[in-house]
């Protein structure tokens, strides 16, 4: 499975940079080609973004790369409290 969204993540990413490429820097097409090039590169970039993501999720949980720093809910309450850390909406 890992294998799988490593090969999407670079199809998609290659798709993004060649669509994009396309939408803006070519001449002579008509309008209809540019909008389904922008729409094939935006497409590219949200796949992009999630199987990237999702690499990332499977490293943390397979031991390959270090978890991210984030507070679980105990610790990050006990640091309102604390006033070490502020809520950023209220």
């Amino acid at each position: 499975m890992k294998k799988l969204v490593a090969i999407v993540n670079v199809i998609v990413w290659s798709g993004f940079w060649a669509f994009g490429y396309l939408a803006l820097a070519a001449e002579g097409l008509s309008d209809r080609q540019l909008v389904i090039a922008a729409l094939l590169a935006f497409a590219g970039l949200v796949t992009g973004i999630m199987a990237y993501m999702r690499l990332v999720r499977v490293t943390e949980d397979s031991g390959y790369a270090r978890k991210s720093n984030q507070l679980d809910a105990a610790a990050r309450a006990r640091a309102c409290r604390r006033g070490h850390l502020r809520h950023v909406l209220s």
